[in-house]
């Protein structure tokens, strides 16, 4: 952690840090930002200490009893109650000195002007502390919470910490962006597509060009091949994505911008299951870790175009390709039933109570069973000529 100040440190626009190899790094809006934040920290923990007083971390609390529904945003959104975490509290003085080492961290990346994998956080933060041996991190899964932690006390992203996750979702569609400079056709990218970063920010991703009427949002990147080998974005003048299953932050937030500043709707098609229908929840209403931030990563807006649970019959699917619904499916079912988000939406109740009376779910794969192009030339664009989703 950088030496705390005695008074609120001031942060220029302009201001230049110089790396090691002393070239100038000019710092951001959003930049400064993180800094001043992570200053505030440094100067609440001196402050304590020459008042004699408990260094003292209150860290709003990461659970669902700390989140509600917003029904007028159609988010969720984090609450007040924190979790206090002291640093003359033996249980707590580990996990103190972790928060402020990951805070420290961040300023380092951010100053520098660089950006590293909370992989390669986890290694610049991990020494064993001297005079002992003990460790700073024991291993990642111990340094993963520590960021969370960090994002909430900051009220930073760890993207805007400079930090980044594994890319996992690729885009393709008639979209222009400039990323870190590089300006980038999303129609001239052959069949790999654009690969989403971990960090989609403005500063980061800036839209050049879009003519794409909406985004189609698949689940899964096999299902997403299908789709971009018949050309399905170019038939339908739209722009694909995929998330590998359950979407990272960098596609979810990339939804979230297509959505907000360029006004295109975003249809997602995902099984028939309820890791589908959970799916569908964090993309439009957010996620309790993320809570603090939905208004940049949740589209309320989104819709369900399918699989649906009547697709069985509708479509003419062969009993292959059934798969019998288990006890813990049944159980998450009901759970997602009960989200306030759901409760009251009579089309979402009817869609699961059906999925139970079945007793097995689908995958968008099985509409392959009628033909290999069904669902990009017959299942998907009869559902959005007559409208028919779940919102």
């Amino acid at each position: 952690m950088a030496k705390a100040r005695r008074t609120k440190p001031r942060i220029q626009a302009s201001a230049q840090f110089f790396e090691e190899d002393n070239q100038p790094v000019v710092l951001s809006p959003q930049d400064e930002r993180a800094l001043a934040q992570i200053y505030r920290l440094a100067q609440q923990i001196s402050t304590a200490v020459e008042s004699q007083n408990d260094p003292t971390l209150a860290i709003p609390t990461r659970s669902l009893g700390n989140v509600s529904f917003n029904e007028s945003k159609r988010i969720l959104e984090m609450g007040s109650k924190t979790t206090s975490r002291e640093l003359f509290n033996l249980s707590q003085a580990k996990s103190f000195m972790q928060t402020t080492l990951v805070a420290s961290g961040a300023k380092r990346l951010i100053e520098m002007g660089k950006t590293t994998s909370i992989r390669g956080l986890y290694y610049m933060l991990k020494h064993d502390i001297k005079p002992t041996k003990e460790p700073t991190f024991h291993n990642q899964g111990e340094c993963d919470p520590i960021i969370e932690d960090c994002e909430v006390l900051l009220a930073a992203l760890r993207e805007e910490l400079h930090l980044f996750a594994e890319k996992r979702g690729d885009m393709v569609g008639n979209i222009q962006i400039v990323d870190s400079g590089d300006e980038i056709d999303c129609s001239r990218m052959g069949s790999g597509g654009y690969a989403i970063p971990s960090i989609v920010e403005p500063s980061v991703v800036q839209f050049k060009k879009c003519d794409a009427d909406f985004v189609l949002h698949v689940e899964k990147n096999t299902v997403w091949q299908r789709f971009n080998e018949d050309k399905f974005w170019k038939k339908h003048n739209c722009i694909l994505t995929h998330g590998n299953g359950q979407p990272p932050r960098g596609v979810r937030r990339l939804l979230n911008r297509l959505n907000t500043e360029l006004g295109l709707p975003i249809f997602c098609l995902l099984d028939n299951d309820p890791w589908g229908y959970y799916i569908y929840s964090v993309v439009k209403q957010g996620s309790i870790n993320l809570a603090y931030e939905s208004e940049r990563m949740a589209t309320p807006e989104a819709k369900f175009i399918g699989l649906r649970s009547r697709d069985f019959e509708r479509c003419g699917l062969s009993e292959g390709v059934k798969i019998t619904l288990n006890d813990l499916d049944r159980k998450r079912a009901k759970q997602i039933a009960e989200y306030p988000w759901f409760i009251h939406k009579k089309d979402w109740q009817r869609e699961i109570d059906v999925m139970l009376r079945n007793g097995f779910k689908l995958e968008v794969e099985a509409l392959v069973s009628r033909s290999i192009s069904y669902m990009t030339e017959e299942y998907v664009p009869r559902l959005l000529k007559e409208g028919d989703f779940l919102d």
